[in-house]
């Protein structure tokens, strides 16, 4: 090679760079020539702008605005960034903003804004038809002639230089179908004067074959392309996914309170974060996003953090009990919550006050009757016997003859009466005095609206927290959650708490976009023979019809003799799913190659879940508690509970010992024991549902037989 010739070459590609930008701008100059007012600043906007449709995105100038006679839209972006409502300014003065409010010369030009977010909202519209969330959206004022970088509100205002970049630097939402097809449809909806689509910068590079016609991107197909490439992504992408029928639930307007229901996997929790990131994009207070599990709030917040970084920070997650708390710190109330002393207090009342009565015909065990104190009684804010005495124990089928009841009532004063003079507080005190406080309070809700997931799990007493806290104003409410998935014992009704929901403001979502088919029925036989009471009071079965969307997908299941053979079993699982077949088995297990971050190991205990983190940790698996997990990908094995797994979904779920505890309810007998056993199938059914691509379930089932039984659908 001569000296120089590669430095040659680097120039020649440089001024061929160099041509091709300078026919792009006199391309835009040339269809800006067809513009008419304000088009100096347009062109220098869409000349910075080209430097993006080169790089697969695609710019439409000056479209009518549908529904009016004259008014325009200067600019529409579609790339892989999302959807741009661009406004183009060519003012002299420099923009500023004063208490929230833009001004340019002295002059209030807020009208401008609104304008902006008007069409914005019609943009939003136009794309849920092809499902995309509103949120991926976003109004941008571009400022020709000057250097701006600010933020009002949901607008970013920009300055010429800075919009390009900007812009460029948004993570990729978008595929380059769906960029052409969203971008078709826009183009339709809004219409060009004359032929104002930008072309696409000519480049030098060598191109792929053309891509099929943009029409079979349209509709059902895109969705269909979306969704398959979501399910190529780590499974906290496929978390963000929503459906057409999902989206125009994060736009509805809602005259009240309003609740999501649906089967798992409907995606309930997608559609309460969209709708947490459209309502913060049009209120100008906070948005509360709460939930039962603590560990849910980190993980949500994170999937929020990527679908709206722009308004991530006004919406606040926490668990029901965290918000309670630091809310009476904030007004002076003190607690003294302390879980273990409570739970010394209790077992000392049981000692006296339950162990000998005729509660113990029933179960001679103390967990039953902690849960009825828990759940019925305080849960629920119960003052009186009176009121005990007659009330309807729902999701508690064990009967309780009044002879019961009175005992139960001793059971639960001698606690509070130990409770008390030990001066601590336990999780029902703290919800209780919130509720009270919420309730005696003048001033104005502190949220523009509160959205509460996995809402089945609260107690009465938590969702009375809720409906004091928000009220029953338009969208300031919304309750999300499936009485068939409820963890924990007890239940009531959303009228119980003073929660009138009519109408439409109960939406019932039914098409499963998790679950491989086989997955999801393998899961429902589980708790076909259970039917349940949702929280609107009605009688449903447990196996509900579901519309689903995904076909493949394997259900494996393993019987073992023995405790040893079943974990070899488990690992050599591992191994074929997650790692490299090429490489065959390694050596004592270790080094694993493959995703790790796709597979969840879920177990029904404390006491099983410690066994499997410690033989995942000397097989040189790694992983990640649940308790830790902050919805972020990671290489490592997600290994929580059944209950720390609400809200979340795995590509793969592995449950070691599935069966155990239902076959120990079903060997105890009894009332008690049945009711058990129901509530264990829910909470299997549960982490099942957790499973999208595989589920594989294990099983010890001592036999004479030595051989290992396998077998895989």
């Amino acid at each position: 090679m001569a000296a120089g010739g590669s430095a040659g070459r680097r120039a020649q590609d440089a001024r061929r760079r160099e041509r091709d930008l300078r026919e792009q701008w006199q391309a835009a100059r040339r269809e800006a020539g067809r513009w008419e007012a304000a088009s100096d600043g347009e062109q220098q906007v869409a000349a910075r702008l080209l430097f993006l449709t080169a790089r697969g995105w695609r710019l439409l100038v000056d479209r009518r605005w549908p529904g009016t006679r004259t008014a325009n839209v200067d600019m529409l972006l579609v790339g892989p960034g999302g959807v741009f409502v661009i406004g183009v300014k060519n003012w002299r003065a420099e923009p500023t903003l004063v208490n929230g409010q833009l001004y340019a010369a002295g002059q209030n030009r807020d009208n401008e804004v609104a304008k902006l977010l008007a069409v914005t909202q019609v943009a939003e519209r136009a794309v849920g038809e092809l499902g995309l969330s509103p949120v991926a959206v976003r109004p941008v004022m571009v400022f020709a002639g000057h250097r701006v970088n600010l933020r009002l509100g949901v607008v970013h205002l920009l300055g010429e230089p800075e919009v390009a970049p900007a812009l460029a630097s948004e993570p990729a939402r978008l595929r380059p179908a769906a960029v052409r097809a969203i971008s078709d449809h826009l183009s339709r909806v809004f219409p060009a004067y004359e032929s104002a689509e930008v072309p696409a910068a000519r480049t030098t590079v060598p191109q792929p074959a053309p891509p099929e016609p943009d029409t079979l991107f349209d509709g059902e197909a895109l969705r269909e392309a979306e969704m398959a490439a979501a399910r190529q992504a780590p499974i906290e992408q496929w978390m963000t996914f929503l459906h057409p029928d999902q989206a125009a639930l994060v736009r509805r307007n809602w005259g009240g309170p309003a609740r999501i229901s649906g089967p798992a996997g409907t995606g309930k929790t997608v559609v309460g974060l969209h709708r947490a990131a459209y309502l913060a994009q049009r209120t100008t207070g906070r948005i509360l996003y709460v939930t039962f599990a603590n560990n849910l709030p980190r993980v949500q917040r994170t999937f929020l953090q990527a679908m709206a970084p722009a308004i991530a920070d006004r919406v606040e997650f926490s668990s029901l009990h965290g918000w309670v708390q630091s809310y009476l710190r904030e007004h002076g109330i003190e607690t003294r919550l302390h879980g273990n002393r409570a739970r010394s207090a209790y077992s000392l009342a049981w000692l006296r006050s339950g162990r000998d009565t005729v509660l113990a015909s029933l179960d001679a065990t103390s967990h039953y009757w902690r849960e009825e104190i828990d759940y019925v009684i305080k849960g629920r804010g119960i003052t009186s016997f009176d009121e005990y005495a007659v009330l309807p124990r729902r999701r508690r089928r064990t009967v309780l003859r009044r002879n019961h009841r009175e005992a139960v009532w001793a059971l639960y004063e001698e606690y509070e009466r130990l409770r008390v003079e030990r001066g601590i507080h336990d999780f029902n005190d703290v919800l209780s005095l919130a509720a009270e406080q919420l309730r005696v309070t003048a001033a104005p809700p502190p949220y523009a609206a509160v959205i509460t997931d996995e809402i089945q799990d609260l107690s009465l007493t938590g969702l009375r927290v809720l409906r004091n806290l928000a009220g029953s104003v338009p969208n300031g409410l919304l309750l999300i959650g499936d009485g068939q998935q409820a963890v924990y014992p007890g239940g009531f009704r959303l009228s119980d708490a003073g929660i009138d929901i009519r109408g439409d403001r109960s939406q019932v979502l039914r098409t499963n976009y998790r679950n491989a088919k086989e997955i999801l029925d393998t899961a429902l036989s589980i708790v076909q023979g259970d039917d349940f009471e949702d929280l609107d009071g009605e009688r449903t079965p447990g196996k509900r019809d579901v519309e689903q969307s995904y076909r493949a997908g394997r259900v494996a299941r393993v019987e073992a003799p023995t405790r040893v053979e079943h974990d070899a079993a488990l690992l050599a699982a591992l191994q074929r799913d997650l790692g490299d077949p090429a490489s065959g088995p390694p050596e004592n297990h270790v080094n694993f190659p493959g995703n790790w971050g796709d597979a969840a190991l879920l177990c029904s205990n404390r006491q099983q879940l410690q066994h499997y983190q410690r033989l995942l940790a000397e097989a040189g698996v790694p992983v990640v508690s649940l308790e830790q997990y902050e919805g972020c990908p990671v290489a490592a094995v997600k290994v929580g509970t059944y209950r720390k797994a609400k809200g979340l979904e795995f590509k793969h779920v592995y449950l070691p010992c599935h069966d155990q505890a239902l076959r120990c309810r079903a060997e105890d007998g009894g009332e008690v024991a049945a009711e058990r056993a129901e509530l264990a199938r829910s909470q299997l059914f549960v982490a099942m549902t957790r499973a999208r691509d595989t589920l594989w379930l294990g099983s010890v089932i001592p036999s004479d037989v030595e051989t290992l039984r396998t077998s895989t659908a």
